[in-house]
């Protein structure tokens, strides 16, 4: 129908109706010699260029059905469309920057929880209040209220057969450390819900988003709950004599895990707020990009479960039962670690077992996050997707690193502590890493070209 300079002519002229080409990442509207005259490999253009291109094509008075553009009208149509939905925020970029910024906080929040939560077990703290309101409770500010405390605790199996000789200032010590970890959790359920309340009042929020919110700040709510559920069990007395009281190992899992999904779950909707699509610039790197999730996601399960199995080592105070590396004690691998009836219970309460099976995963982690590395070195992906690979094996090399040293040192507050954050870190690389290599929007994928730009 048209003749190829029929076609420049009319394109320049509609360039110059419509003030010139839209463009995306560099990349711009093209002729394609397809049986349709044209392919557009932008972003669909507006309708008053829509208009512009069709006033080149057809003379004034004429009226010529042309079905193709009507049907690519309502194709613009329905992916701008597709493309708002996509978003979590309304709003524009202003209040798509706070709501990230919120939620960023929120989650850091959160990080800073797990690790006084680590603290405070590991300074033996956790047993201290012996009560518990969902509401909170003021401090002891007398030194009558001070006593009061002091002779609920002195109720407990801790106090008992561990604490006998402890002093009042060592008792305030831990009763400190304990209270602010619980208040620290009821400031961060206030801070969460206040500007939930105001985003929300301002229309910021879409309904996925708010759906999602609410399930996160019910999780939250619940958190609560399963930490005096915790510490519920080490108040009860010890089912032998020579037992230590400490709270139940899967317990402490169970609310350990909750924290992390919290985490987990406000950090990944920080990043699809302020980053609804991938970084992507060209085919090339979005094929290398979906090689990478193939990997990522198993290794980051693997993550997970390695820091779930941190939790039971905890939990049955496991990390001073063998303080050799890479031995354990004088054998590789100790003859009672199925010692235990029936034998599931050896991989959650057997202290040889659950060491052994946390070296295991830990260096299972590190391996498999090494070989992503190294199966990616050559592969073409985003710049932003290499530089979090290198940051997931360098934390995973750390992470390593701290639990030898924690274990060699007998577990002392400072490295235990920083293990702890720790793991919580390289699960952050590997939610970071599977949200910049998922899968990019239909409409993206469109207007990309084959190769990128060299950076």
């Amino acid at each position: 129908m048209f003749g190829r300079g029929t076609v420049w002519s009319v394109l320049r002229r509609g360039k110059e109706a419509c003030g010139g080409f839209h463009k995306l990442r560099g990349t711009p509207f093209s002729y394609s010699s397809s049986s349709t005259p044209f392919k557009f490999l932008s972003p669909p253009v507006s309708t008053h260029c829509f208009h512009a291109f069709r006033s080149q094509l057809i003379p004034k008075g004429h009226h010529v059905h042309v079905p193709q553009m009507r049907n690519f009208s309502k194709m613009v149509s329905a992916e701008q469309k597709e493309e708002g939905l996509k978003l979590l925020v309304s709003g524009g970029s202003r209040a798509q920057k706070l709501v990230g910024i919120w939620l960023f906080g929120s989650a850091a929040w959160v990080f800073s929880m797990v690790v006084l939560g680590g603290l405070t077990r590991l300074t033996r703290s956790g047993l201290s209040m012996t009560e518990w309101k969902f509401t909170g409770t003021l401090p002891p500010f007398s030194d009558e209220e001070w006593l009061q405390e002091f002779d609920k605790y002195k109720q407990s199996p801790e106090f008992k057969r561990v604490n006998r000789g402890m002093k009042i200032e060592e008792f305030k010590f831990i009763y400190w450390m304990e209270y602010a970890h619980r208040m620290w959790g009821r400031a961060l359920g206030v801070m969460f819900a206040l500007p939930y309340s105001y985003f929300l009042h301002k229309g910021y929020i879409t309904l996925r988003l708010g759906l999602r919110l609410s399930a996160l700040f019910a999780l939250g709510a619940g958190q609560g709950l399963i930490g005096w559920w915790m510490v519920k069990s080490g108040l009860e007395e010890p089912p032998s004599e020579y037992s230590q009281p400490r709270v139940s190992p899967y317990r402490l899992a169970a609310h350990l895990t909750s924290a992390f999904a919290i985490y987990c779950g406000l950090f990944w909707t920080a990043l699809s707020v302020v980053m609804p699509e991938p970084p992507a610039e060209s085919l090339t790197w979005v094929r290398g990009a979906a090689k990478v999730r193939r990997l990522a996601l198993p290794i980051s399960i693997l993550v997970g479960l390695t820091a779930v199995s941190g939790a039971f080592v905890a939990g049955n105070d496991a990390g001073h039962a063998f303080n050799t590396f890479p031995k354990m004690g004088d054998t590789w691998i100790p003859g009672d670690i199925f010692e235990m009836k029936p034998l599931i219970r050896n991989f959650f309460e057997n202290t040889a077992t659950v060491q052994l099976d946390h070296r295991i995963l830990a260096t299972a982690t590190l391996i498999s996050v090494s070989i992503l590395w190294w199966s990616t070195r050559k592969l073409e992906i985003h710049p932003a997707v290499r530089s979090v690979i290198g940051g997931a094996v360098g934390m995973a090399t750390l992470q390593v690193t701290l639990g030898i040293s924690t274990l060699l040192s007998y577990v002392p507050v400072s490295l235990g502590t920083a293990h702890q954050a720790g793991a919580l870190t390289l699960l952050t690389f590997m939610l970071l890493l599977n949200h910049t290599v998922r899968r990019p929007s239909l409409s993206l994928l469109k207007s990309l070209p084959q190769v990128g730009k060299a950076h």
